[in-house]
């Protein structure tokens, strides 16, 4: 059957507790302030007022007052003196670039409206490989930091460039004449112009060298890599040609060596070839903390960092035909030795991944694809994304510490803040006769050098990137520059005597790369494709370094495991509300970092988390201490299913406090520990006083309980049975019979038979749950970010949720029969405490959950002033100036996907985001209304941009082409996941979709009829 597994949403709902419970069945989780808008309460109490003149008092009194005290301010318009030619009022342009920043990279289009960067696209033209990520998305906000940094800083005071131009040049000569070093520290460029820039900046100063930094380091796999195959780069692996897929520890669904693999994977993800006989890929995840790739696995297995390093020697051992003695705990063995056999049988089409930083580690990883001979180990176009060595940066900071270090130039990176032994860099630097950081704000490094040179956001700048070997693509303006910046390559220009500026310089440079194509046409496109041809192995002793990694052990009462959260990163753009407000798609928690434990470690410990009668959720601080003493202090706790017992993990990129507002600047700085750039750290735990109030939106916005929320089936049974016993129909009672519940209607239908009529399809089985299209709808519709406190309140404002569910390998089924069989009060007490105990390795679904766009809709019948209504095209309409807040379209809707502006967060200081300033709301979408207070919002499907294709056509005097509509979800879905288009044309693929055996839809016996149709989920088990 599809829908036999408890699904469960969070630890404290398998608790017996009456407050989840009375969360569970009570729309609003505090007491709704009637006295406050409704006068005497009293009076009102005594009075005989029917429903129908509650609703007049409700709807037009209070409107009237409401309306008087929300009316805007009236603005002033002034008209263009000289209208640029490119600029046509109400129409976007759009300009193709790539960004890379040293962690994260992809390529884009960027849309404009009269002449301002408003949203990311993803670029889709041949050759470009890589889709933005959830904070690429967001990127777009931080062009518009009211915090960045906006004119130079010399010794701490305003300056000019011609200034810093004059010092660095004065410093330069005076290094040359006494010998001192000169280093140009940045983050890894993969730009062949900017390198080749500094060459001539080194040849013409021959004591400067150039060092690269890494801040999330992948200097092992580096390593390895050089060894075997004589480059410094990355496997760019190629995910959709693998049947089987075996990681040890690499999340490569996350920031796993730049992410970006999402799209290949999920392409062999979705059950594909003939009628009962479909295949799809087999992935068995090795790791310790639960990561998006191990909540897509089929098989995921948590273990310590240790015993992974034993099983990766085992599987070495089984591929290779080698025998290196290893000590792999016996419990994992059978799950070991399954992934063999898999990887075995499936030899070509297998591939193994990981992410243990040990270079030992990664060479055997080399050397099991090569046996393979994998096809989704591509040497053919490497990954440039990553050059950083930690032995060269170590010996930086002993050179600095030395004295040896007169003129140190950093761009792109702030090592204050990222370093673990981040005094050591500041005692040096402060023995550096001249330091410059070219930053986009006067962050913790900026603001200690003696100049802090302004650098512009990738909006407005002039680049070029090599992502992958054997393709090209250029950065290009998109804004002019919002304040006094320069480029890092500008400088370096005029400090090598060199005529011109950096655009001119990448066009002369570019010239041997593109050859038979234009700096034009690469310009239009964004990117050109070179071809480049595979490396050949060298000789590696593979057995030394399979010994190596053998004699691995684990070492002190836990491993802290470091990652990066999907959200913040490496914490770049910790000022940007919208990734602070994104939940983490693992434990759906906003606006903090924490450390999560296993529930078996957190009961010896004596850690908890509750749900709290409002709804929010509460939880221990902890005291993380490493083997050389040092300490983390209250850190809060996450009780996290499937965390390997023995082990933490804790994410990078909180902490901040320079140039940030005070709002964002939450969470700890877990860089601290990041010791000789290694993720993994023996540390003890111990339980600190106090309780930590968690920002938590997973046990809000509930389903109700419902079993048939997520249906999923193994593909064993997908090819076996028919659909009707993997995708069951529910059956209601009419007229004494047994009907499927989709036949029966309580209204009229529409008539959906002419023009469009749009449906939005969600695959389970792509879905990896990366955020991008929560972000993406961010932009697209002028949603509010509403803070930590509104957020802990059930009162965030995402049109769109990814929620995520736990299933245990017990059923509803199984549960009732337990039940049934008890036998008197002692058995009833043990049986229940057993059957509330969560799995310790619970699988994962992710479920987008938007506005359904119900035919049947049931928040269109009982709104009062038809504020919500059906459009002839299937989309459920807000008329915003017609709501009067009543909410009862929210406590009607069973999907609880609509949102109540319970303040005016626009030009409030009570909400000091990025609509509260004037630069912030530069990035505000001019299509789409911004919301007041009082006013109920929900997902309209994009109508703006259905709108806009249509006319688009119209006026191309064509009709639409299947493909061309898009929502802001679809369009940032990268997995293909999201699917979005016009269900009257049969040929269209949401039609075929929306016909498919796999589609149903949610909550299906209700009868809403939606028109968001999603996929049963298929696991490869």
């Amino acid at each position: 059957m599809s829908s036999n597994k408890k699904y469960w949403k969070s630890v404290e709902e398998l608790e017996n507790s009456s407050i989840v419970e009375a969360l569970r069945n009570n729309e609003f989780v505090e007491e709704i302030p009637t006295e406050e808008f409704l006068g005497n309460a009293d009076a009102l109490a005594q009075s005989g007022t029917s429903r129908r003149d509650f609703l007049k008092y409700v709807g037009f009194s209070t409107a009237a007052v409401t309306l008087a005290a929300c009316e805007g301010p009236v603005h002033k318009s002034i008209p263009y003196v000289l209208q640029p030619e490119q600029i046509i009022p109400g129409v976007a342009d759009y300009y193709a670039t790539t960004v890379f920043d040293g962690f994260d990279f992809a390529n884009l289009l960027v849309k404009t409206r009269e002449g301002r960067p408003i949203k990311i696209d993803n670029n889709t033209i041949s050759g470009s490989k890589f889709s933005a990520n959830a904070r690429i998305h967001a990127s777009i906000l931080s062009l518009y930091d009211s915090m960045r940094l906006k004119e130079p800083k010399l010794d701490g005071k305003n300056g000019s460039w011609s200034a810093v131009d004059l010092r660095i040049k004065s410093s330069l000569a005076e290094a040359k004449a006494k010998g001192g070093q000169v280093v140009l520290l940045t983050n890894t460029l993969a730009s062949p112009s900017t390198e080749k820039l500094i060459g001539e900046f080194i040849a013409k100063n021959p004591n400067a060298k150039h060092v690269v930094y890494d801040a999330v380091s992948s200097s092992d796999a580096l390593d390895a890599f050089e060894t075997v195959y004589g480059e410094r780069a990355l496997v760019d692996y190629d995910f959709s040609k693998a049947a089987v897929i075996v990681s040890v520890g690499a999340d490569f669904l996350g920031d796993w060596q730049g992410g970006g693999y999402d799209a290949g994977y999920a392409q062999g993800r979705i059950p594909s070839g003939t009628t009962g006989s479909k295949k799809m890929s087999r992935h068995f995840q090795f790791e310790s903390n639960m990561t998006l790739s191990g909540a897509a696995a089929d098989k995921r297995i948590p273990m310590s960092i240790a015993n992974q390093k034993q099983a990766l020697v085992e599987i070495y051992n089984n591929i290779t035909g080698s025998s290196v003695a290893n000590s792999l705990d016996s419990k994992f063995k059978p799950e070991v030795a399954k992934a063999i056999h898999d990887l075995k049988l499936a030899g070509a089409k297998g591939v193994l991944v990981s992410g243990l930083e040990d270079k030992n580690a990664q060479l055997l990883v080399l050397a099991i694809n090569q046996v393979l001979a994998s096809e989704a180990f591509n040497t053919v176009g490497t990954r440039q994304i990553r050059k950083g060595s930690n032995a060269v940066v170590s010996q930086l900071i002993k050179d600095m510490n030395a004295g040896s270090v007169h003129t140190l130039i950093m761009s792109g990176i702030n090592p204050v803040y990222t370093l673990a032994d981040s005094a050591s860099f500041v005692s040096g630097l402060k023995k550096v006769k001249t330091s410059v950081a070219f930053s986009l704000k006067e962050d913790e490094t900026a603001s200690i050098t003696t100049i802090a040179a302004p650098a512009p956001h990738y909006l407005e700048a002039w680049g070029d990137v090599v992502l992958t070997k054997g393709t090209y693509s250029l950065t290009q303006p998109t804004i002019r520059p919002i304040f006094n910046t320069k480029q890092f390559q500008d400088v370096l220009l005029s400090l090598n005597g060199t005529p011109g500026n950096f655009y001119d310089y990448i066009k002369a440079s570019s010239a041997s790369i593109i050859v038979g194509s234009s700096w034009n046409k690469v310009l239009h496109d964004g990117v050109f494709v070179i071809g480049s041809s595979a490396l050949s192995a060298g000789s590696v002793d593979y057995a030394t370094a399979a010994s190596a990694v053998a004699k691995s052990k684990s070492a002190g009462d836990f491993e802290l495991v470091l990652y990066t959260k999907t959200g913040m990163g490496d914490g770049q753009q910790a000022n940007n509300p919208w990734l602070q407000e994104f939940p983490d798609p693992i434990t759906r928690v906003s606006w903090d970092n924490y450390v999560t434990v296993s529930n078996a470690d957190a009961k010896k410990l004596g850690l908890t988390n509750e749900i709290v009668a409002n709804g929010g959720l509460n939880g221990s601080y902890a005291t993380i201490t490493t083997a050389d003493g040092l300490k983390l202090e209250n850190v809060p706790v996450i009780v996290q299913p499937g965390q390997a017992v023995g082990t933490v993990g804790l994410a990078l990129g909180y902490g901040r406090k320079a140039a940030l507002k005070d709002e964002m600047q939450v969470g700890l700085n877990a860089y601290a520990l990041y010791k000789n750039f290694n993720s993994v750290q023996s540390v003890s735990i111990v339980k600190a006083n106090g309780v930590h109030e968690f920002a938590c939106v997973q046990g809000q916005k509930t389903l109700m309980g419902r079993g048939d929320i997520i249906k999923e089936t193994s593909l064993k049974t997908f090819n076996s049975e028919d659909p009707e016993h993997w995708n069951e129909q529910p059956m209601v009672s009419l007229d004494h019979e047994e009907v499927k519940a989709t036949t029966v209607d309580l209204w009229e239908s529409f008539d959906r038979s002419t023009g469009h009529h749009f449906n939005l399809s969600i695959d389970l089985n792509a879905c990896t749950g990366c955020g991008a299209c929560v972000i993406a709808c961010h932009a697209e519709n002028n949603v509010p970010v509403v803070g930590k406190a509104e957020v802990r309140r059930s009162r965030d404002m995402h049109w769109l949720r990814i929620d995520r569910y736990y299933s245990s390998e017990s059923t509803f089924e199984g549960d009732n029969e337990r039940k049934e069989n008890i036998a008197g009060l002692s058995s009833s007490l043990s049986t229940f405490n057993e059957m509330e105990k969560p799995g310790d390795n619970p699988q994962v679904s992710f479920q987008p959950v938007m506005c359904q766009h119900c035919n049947h809709a049931p928040c269109e019948t009982v709104c009062p002033v038809a504020a919500t209504s059906h459009g002839r095209e299937g989309q459920n309409h807000m008329a915003y100036n017609r709501c009067v807040g009543t909410r009862y379209c929210a406590n009607n809707c069973p999907y609880k996907v609509r949102r109540f502006n319970w303040f005016l967060y626009n030009k409030n200081s009570e909400f000091d985001y990025h609509m509260n300033d004037d630069l912030g709301r530069m990035v505000l979408n001019p299509d789409v209304n911004v919301r007041s207070r009082g006013v109920m919002e929900k997902c309209s499907m994009c109508i703006q941009m259905t709108q806009a294709t249509k006319l688009k056509a119209k006026n191309e005097g064509r009709p639409v082409a299947d493909g061309e509509f898009q929502t802001a979800c679809s369009n940032a879905c990268s997995s293909g996941a999201m699917i979005f288009g016009d269900v009257n044309d049969a040929e269209s693929k949401v039609a075929k979709l929306a016909a498919d055996d796999r589609s149903y839809h949610l909550l299906e016996h209700v009868g809403t009829k939606p028109n968001v149709v999603y996929h049963v989920k298929v696991r490869n088990t």
